[in-house]
């Protein structure tokens, strides 16, 4: 039989196996743990690097592509002002200090204009293809043509700018109350036929005989083709004593126009303008060039003419 100090003895051993055996269990779980732990953190560490990686990868060269197409693509260009280019043009023009002047001009291939001054004028013989196109507008109304005796007098009216043809179709269309019904329809609102048999005292703006150009040299106007086509026909073959005013804008002939002049007995003073299209540096152009004061019917050319020259010049 086993002593009781024995049977302690072995029981003390068996409780340090014991104690042994649990610490070796624990450190071991931890240490599995930690191994676990670790490879884990390892394996995420990884991962997250190689989204780091994967991102850093792709973001510069995003970012070099969008660089590229930033510096490829053409920034936006301010609309260019061709009103203050036209009034920086003008002051180059030498103006008498009775006189004055304006001018309006449209490019006809890209739709721009510009306009300087906007004053009324006289407008002397330029009325006279307003007076034309109203005929015009009223044979087409009245589904006819001109008569032969309508078509004298249109083109010595448009072409030497004679006078008294000029009255006989200042009546045929109804005086001023005719006049200022067609314009009604072209889209001009500033002109006022002159009154009694006083056509040329009609008053306008040069905005709106760029209007009345537009009816005559586009396509979206109150007149039909050949109304169009014969009233430039008649502009484009202008008397050689005439061929002055926006003419000095174009290159060569290439010019259709009607001009006015008018010594107003009142002042000694002259009305001269000038109306029409021209072609310059491979484009068309709408000008109206509108003056009056002038000292003399020459140095009311000379402004026109130069006032022509600058409008085109805007864009050029």
């Amino acid at each position: 039989m086993e002593s009781p100090r024995t049977h302690r003895r072995r029981r003390v051993r068996a409780c340090r196996r014991r104690s042994f055996f649990c610490t070796a269990l624990a450190a071991a779980v931890v240490a599995g743990g930690t191994a676990t732990g670790t490879v884990y953190l390892r394996e995420r560490a990884h991962a997250d690097a190689g989204a780091v990686s994967s991102a850093s990868s792709v973001t510069p060269s995003a970012s070099a592509s969008s660089s590229r197409e930033a510096s490829v693509e053409p920034a936006a260009e301010p609309p260019v002002d061709r009103d203050a280019l036209l009034k920086r043009a003008m002051t180059s023009v030498a103006v008498e200090d009775t006189a004055d002047v304006a001018v309006a001009v449209l490019s006809t291939d890209s739709g721009e204009s510009a306009a300087y001054g906007d004053g009324t004028f006289d407008t002397a013989s330029i009325v006279k293809v307003d007076i034309l196109a109203a005929l015009l507008l009223q044979a087409q109304d009245a589904g006819r043509h001109l008569t032969a005796q309508e078509k004298a007098y249109a083109t010595a009216m448009i072409g030497n700018s004679v006078n008294a043809s000029a009255s006989a179709l200042w009546t045929a269309i109804g005086g001023a109350d005719g006049l200022d019904g067609a314009n009604k329809r072209f889209g001009l609102t500033d002109t006022v036929g002159g009154e009694g048999t006083l056509w040329g005292l009609t008053q306008t703006t040069a905005a709106d005989q760029l209007t009345l150009l537009q009816q005559v040299f586009g396509e979206d106007s109150q007149l039909s083709g050949a109304s169009r086509s014969y009233l430039r026909g008649l502009m484009g073959d202008i008397a050689e004593d005439q061929r002055w005013g926006v003419s000095a804008a174009a290159d060569g002939s290439a010019w259709a126009l009607k001009n006015g002049w008018l010594a107003r007995s009142t002042t000694g003073l002259w009305d001269v303008n000038s109306i029409g299209r021209v072609r310059a540096g491979g484009r068309d152009y709408l000008v109206a060039a509108l003056s009056d004061g002038n000292s003399t019917k020459e140095r009311g050319i000379s402004v026109v003419e130069a006032a022509a020259r600058a409008a085109v010049a805007v864009f050029g």
